[in-house]
């Protein structure tokens, strides 16, 4: 890309600044709805333009700048390397389908304020921006925090609903305590005294203080990514937020967590342990098959895809993990290769949740239906958001030659190559790890099965699906930007990896640079001889065989074709409570993993003229881990209220008591 007659820094700060005045113009037109759903298009472009700064930037030396903003003495440092493009780069191009598919969701009805939404929206996004920018500790935390408000009040847009409200303030609570350890993790990290990222990267960290920043670091953007058990809010949040809020948080607000946790650990940090990396393998491999079993047994749409993002985050988690066990014995070139995988994974569910959530909300906004036990048949009714969704399903199923395959296949070729680690017990350890990551691909396609046969395809199970109409114009096309980047990535990978080779260069000191492949056709992460794989090929060979199988069918039995009914397996009318249900899908996955589930039942008894059964799956670690501090927070509430009566006398026997037991202390 040919470099920008401005600095990259300046142009995304120029972009920043058009966000924040849109946000600005559509609070003053409030009272026009149609007026404020028209500023979107033009937020769509600023992503657009943001998403092509930051791949200008890739590779580039980096650039700094000192805002004069911020408290006397503590301005704010902002820099733009390799590695805040990259996320800058998936948070355009989400932004961009999200913006133009916004135009058309918030239609009349969907809010009730329309203006302070669409400034809380781009408060949002800015927020995003400078967390990635940040680079100093002030900053950053402004910018988290800020992040934190504007998501918190679009979660709670229709806070008319108590369920929203009490959502919304999960969401908050778990998002502050991690910004708590976050400020501790920055506090273990500060060198001489200053609060830069510079002079983090200028100390000189022990083992032991570099062990505890990194446990901070886990445990405070685990809380924003969800990683698990950190991960309560996530399927609470995402149902009660509008569908392009939750495409935002999951498709790029989980990644600015990612974004915080690669640079505290590759960057800020000059060594890594090797328990760092089993630490983080573990619990992000637990989180994808936690994720992604949960996600099997579930009826709303949006929880589904919410508990897939818990998987998915889990995926880039492991990756990283491996990454750091690479690194802690010298492997550069693995630990590059596991990087990398785990960064095109950002990007690519970046793309292909938003694709999802946003399908997601057409089907609401035209049926009014979220449980999947009431949808059916859309396909026929609402062909583009069908479409669009389909190739959403695909890549985040992992299938070829989508580019969600691609970044499973880089994870999985650099888990085969543990063997090659000096240490015995983590020869043994990785290979059951490989095997988790496998299953957890084959689960995710299991449950993207579930999702878009019981939405799109079959009978409508309503009478009112069938006035379901198709997304309008905006929509379809923010559904078909998402799609098209989805496409492009899957069947030219070597053009993305060769700029996402930059930030491991950035991080590790080499990346894998020819070993990508001279041109675009093959990809070869290791070596040809190795390991090649090549999507255009791959799609060639399948289209052909199946033009080739049509053409012989066609021709061979062109005489002889006859038509008749289809067999009915006996049952003349085939209705839609014929079909297979949510329910239905789910039940294996309930009855093999049964021990992990907490699960609620309600058994009709024999010979009752009524009969109905009831189901609820509920989370273990909800009633072992939250449930328990909830009330333990309540009783300690409790009390110190008893003491707080509002009674001056006994504020007074309070401060004489503890004057006589500071006095008494002083004395012995």
């Amino acid at each position: 890309m040919t470099p920008l007659p401005v600095s990259a820094l300046s142009g995304m700060l120029g972009v920043c600044a058009f966000w924040l005045a849109l946000g600005v113009l559509g609070l003053l037109l409030s009272k026009d709805r149609d007026g404020v759903r028209l500023l979107f298009p033009a937020s769509a472009i600023a992503g657009a333009l943001m998403a092509w700064i930051a791949g200008t930037a890739l590779g580039q030396a980096p650039m700094t700048v000192t805002l004069p903003a911020g408290l006397p003495g503590l301005p704010f440092h902002l820099r733009l390397d390799s590695l805040s493009a990259f996320f800058l780069l998936a948070l355009g191009l989400a932004t961009t389908g999200i913006s133009l598919s916004s135009t058309g969701y918030f239609r009349a009805g969907t809010t009730s304020s329309p203006g302070a939404t669409f400034l809380q929206y781009h408060l949002f996004v800015v927020a995003m921006v400078f967390v990635l920018l940040a680079d100093d500790a002030y900053a950053f935390m402004v910018g988290w925090e800020t992040m934190a408000v504007a998501s918190y009040f679009l979660v709670t847009t229709d806070h008319q609903h108590a369920e929203i409200r009490s959502a919304g303030f999960l969401y908050l609570l778990i998002a502050h305590v991690g910004a708590v350890a976050l400020l501790l993790c920055f506090g273990v990290l500060r060198g001489d005294g200053a609060y830069t990222f510079d002079s983090m990267r200028a100390a000189g960290h022990t083992p032991g203080w570099a062990t505890i920043a990194f446990g901070l670091a886990l445990f405070g953007f685990g809380a924003k990514a969800g990683f698990l058990p950190l991960h309560a809010w996530l399927p609470e949040a995402h149902p009660a937020a509008p569908s392009p809020v939750s495409a935002l948080m999951s498709g790029v607000m989980l990644k600015t967590a990612i974004y915080g946790l690669l640079r505290v650990t590759f960057d800020l940090l000059h060594v890594q342990g090797t328990g760092w990396g089993v630490a983080a393998l573990a619990v992000g491999l637990a989180g994808a098959l936690f994720g992604v079993m949960f996600a099997a047994v579930q009826t709303d749409m949006k929880r589904l895809l919410a508990y897939s993002s818990i998987e998915n985050i889990g995926i880039v988690l492991a990756a990283t993990g491996l990454a750091i066990v690479f690194r802690s014995y010298g492997m550069t070139a693995l630990a590059a290769l596991a990087l990398m995988a785990g960064l095109l994974h950002c990007l690519n569910h970046a793309l292909f949740k938003s694709l999802l959530f946003l399908a997601t909300g057409a089907v609401m906004h035209s049926t009014s239906q979220r449980s999947l036990g009431r949808l059916g048949g859309l396909i026929h009714r609402m062909p583009w958001v069908a479409g669009a969704a389909l190739v959403g399903t695909l890549a985040i199923a992992g299938l070829p030659p989508l580019n969600g395959f691609v970044s499973e296949w880089m994870l999985l070729q650099a888990f085969l190559l543990s063997p090659e680690l000096p240490d015995s017990y983590l020869r043994m350890l990785v290979p059951v790890a490989t095997a988790a990551l496998v299953l957890a691909a084959a689960f995710a396609a299991y449950v993207m099965v579930k999702f878009y046969g019981v939405v799109f395809l079959g009978q409508p199970r309503e009478e009112s699906l069938l006035d379901a109409h198709d997304a309008d114009p905006w929509q379809r096309a923010g559904m078909v930007f998402l799609a098209t980047w989805c496409i492009f990535i899957g069947l030219a990978p070597t053009l993305v990896l060769r700029r996402v080779d930059a930030v491991a260069e950035l991080l590790l000191g080499e990346g894998l640079g020819e070993k990508l492949g001279s041109g675009w056709l093959f990809l070869t992460p290791i070596s040809a001889e190795r390991a090649s794989y090549s999507p255009a090929l791959f799609m060639g060979v399948v289209g052909g065989v199946v033009f080739a199988t049509y053409l012989f069918v066609r021709l061979r039995y062109r005489t002889r074709t006859r038509r008749g009914p289809a067999w009915d397996c006996g049952f003349p009318a085939q209705t839609p409570r014929m079909q297979d249900t949510a329910e239905g899908f789910g039940q294996p996955v309930k009855q093999i993993f049964e021990p992990f589930f907490r699960i609620e039942r309600v058994m009709p008894e024999p010979f009752d003229p009524a009969p109905r059964y009831w189901s609820r799956t509920g989370d273990r670690l909800w009633h072992a881990l939250y449930l328990p501090i909830g009330r333990a927070v309540e009783r300690i509430s409790t009390l110190i209220a008893r003491l707080q009566h509002g009674r001056i006398q006994w504020y007074l026997v309070y401060s004489f008591v503890t004057l006589l037991a500071l006095l008494v202390v002083i004395r012995l």
